[in-house]
């Protein structure tokens, strides 16, 4: 009876822990998104997942260790969502659908939970090779979702156009997040779209 009950106490020590863990990663991988790598501290981390700042290495190893999760966390999270646009209209419109959904006003404004690559992009060179590793990953994951929506999926050239597709809206929602000015905002994620050959009235308002 008493290993049962010291088994029982482990495990519940055991989800205790694993829970804490998924609400430090789920709050950094926020964190870094709304405040950058740089900006993301363990103090305020730990405080937001209400807990002390003391239990974080019961946790990680390190500061980056968190910061790699946190970049995993935000690009699994991004794909999902991604990949939820995609499942939710039939096949010969997911790309466009896609697109449409990446350059929204809503994504646009919604960087806490948006893509992590155009929050984070002109950071990433400087961070540790285990937070490069998590975001270069998932950056594959996101170039391959993009590919598998292209009739010749698996061949070179359909790789070469997900790889330009890719770069394309990560580097107009960079800019477009970048300038003070929505009709200059506007007008980058419209151009795009018109250049990727979808109707660009049907992104913006």
């Amino acid at each position: 009876m008493m290993h049962i009950m010291r088994k029982e106490k482990i495990n519940t020590r055991t989800a205790a822990k694993e829970a804490s863990h998924e609400r430090i990663v789920g709050v950094a991988a926020r964190a870094i998104r709304r405040s950058g790598y740089n900006g993301t501290g363990v103090a305020d981390i730990m405080k937001e997942a209400g807990l002390t700042h003391g239990a974080f290495y019961a946790h990680f190893a390190s500061r980056e260790a968190m910061l790699a999760e946190a970049a995993d966390r935000a690009g699994a999270e991004s794909n999902a969502v991604a990949a939820g646009v995609i499942a939710s209209v039939p096949p010969e419109q997911a790309l466009q659908a896609l697109m449409l959904a990446y350059l929204s006003k809503e994504h646009l404004e919604g960087i806490e939970t948006g893509c992590p690559v155009s929050a984070l992009g002109s950071e990433m060179p400087r961070q540790s090779p285990e937070v490069r590793l998590a975001a270069t990953r998932r950056i594959k994951e996101m170039i391959d979702l993009v590919a598998r929506q292209f009739p010749d999926w698996g061949q070179p050239a359909a790789h070469q156009r997900a790889l330009v597709t890719v770069s394309t809206m990560v580097g107009t929602l960079m800019l477009a997040r970048a300038v003070n000015d929505p009709a200059l905002s506007d007008a980058l994620c419209n151009a795009t779209l018109k250049s990727l050959a979808l109707p660009a009235t049907t992104t913006i308002g």
